[in-house]
């Protein structure tokens, strides 16, 4: 049963470029200009017509663009929550000017291992996410952890949650690594269970559907959990609409102001009414776009990610914010 028929997120690329090199990431790439702020308030009007409640400044390395914080401003001034994910290399120099805008701020750490975390990002970045996570605290902010789970790091979990997360009172998100473009890994059903374990610990969070999506093999092109296209406004840096998803990438459309009536084009709703029914799609389990599908139609996949989503979100103080959704 469908719950909600409207978009409910806007992944928003404001570039693709990086500052790391991450070896389960082909993001970086690929050359990228950045977004202009002139562009994003066109299309946050458009954004808030459509019923998107959510807004994700992503990349490459979102805190390359220079007027991250205008850009945080203007989509807080239209009522959105905001999210930021970040390797931490710029943020010390920006977290001022960052402060208060960003309502889920996560910090990528793999392990707790310097050299091993830095290994995987291709870039000295383990003390600046230390660093950052200081700073964060003393404006008074309340960061995450987002840690990429992979079968040669599952064992870094406990070291990480009890030297990291714990201490600095941080909220450990598992991300189970995804396969997309010959790029990431799928995961062990031990692993798996392993994650199941972790998403019952305190300050831990673990989409538990996520493990039950691998478990079932992903998505299946004849009965689709996937609704990428139809809960997901995916935004390029070149200010273009990109379908069914950003890792799929069919087709991209020129916004050229009008982000609202291009949504609703015969063309777009075309390719709408294939999420998850493309050949590619078969066996996907890429979790920024599962997250939203899950929450907008009930079935086991939304009973299995209710539980830790009310615990995140209990922990975090932004329920009544999410219920709305």
């Amino acid at each position: 049963m469908r719950l909600i028929s409207h978009p409910v997120l806007c992944n928003y690329y404001v570039t693709y470029r990086c500052n790391a090199s991450c070896s389960f990431c082909d993001i970086w790439e690929k050359p990228s200009p950045y977004i202009t702020v002139e562009n994003l308030r066109e299309n946050l009007r458009d954004l808030k017509k459509l019923g998107v409640k959510v807004i994700d400044f992503t990349g490459g390395e979102p805190l390359l663009h220079r007027q991250l914080d205008v850009l945080l401003n203007e989509a807080k001034d239209h009522g959105m929550i905001t999210t930021v994910t970040s390797n931490g290399l710029l943020y010390p120099r920006q977290a001022e000017k960052l402060r208060g805008l960003v309502d889920m701020l996560h910090f990528s750490l793999d392990s707790p291992d310097r050299d091993e975390h830095d290994k995987s990002r291709g870039v000295k970045c383990f003390d600046k996410v230390m660093e950052s996570i200081a700073i964060a605290k003393s404006l008074g902010e309340r960061p995450d952890i987002i840690f990429t789970v992979f079968e040669d790091n599952v064992d870094k979990i406990r070291r990480l949650w009890e030297e990291v997360c714990l201490p600095n009172d941080l909220i450990l998100i598992l991300n189970p690594v995804f396969e997309y473009n010959n790029v990431g890994s799928n995961l062990s059903k031990e692993t798996l269970n392993e994650l199941t374990w972790w998403g019952k610990q305190k300050n831990v969070y673990l989409n538990d559907a996520f493990v039950q999506l691998r478990l079932d093999g992903g998505n299946h092109v004849d009965n689709p959990v996937c609704k990428a296209a139809s809960t997901t406004i995916v935004i390029s840096p070149e200010n273009k609409l990109v379908l069914p998803c950003y890792h799929l990438g069919l087709k991209d459309f020129p916004i050229e102001g009008n982000l609202f009536d291009l949504y609703h084009s015969d063309e777009v709703q075309k390719l709408v009414a294939l999420e998850g029914k493309l050949p590619a799609c078969e066996s996907c389990a890429i979790n920024c776009y599962m997250q939203p599908s899950f929450a907008v139609e009930m079935n086991k996949y939304w009973w299995k990610a209710l539980p830790s989503t009310i615990k995140y979100n209990r922990i975090k103080g932004t329920w009544k914010q999410m219920v709305g959704l």
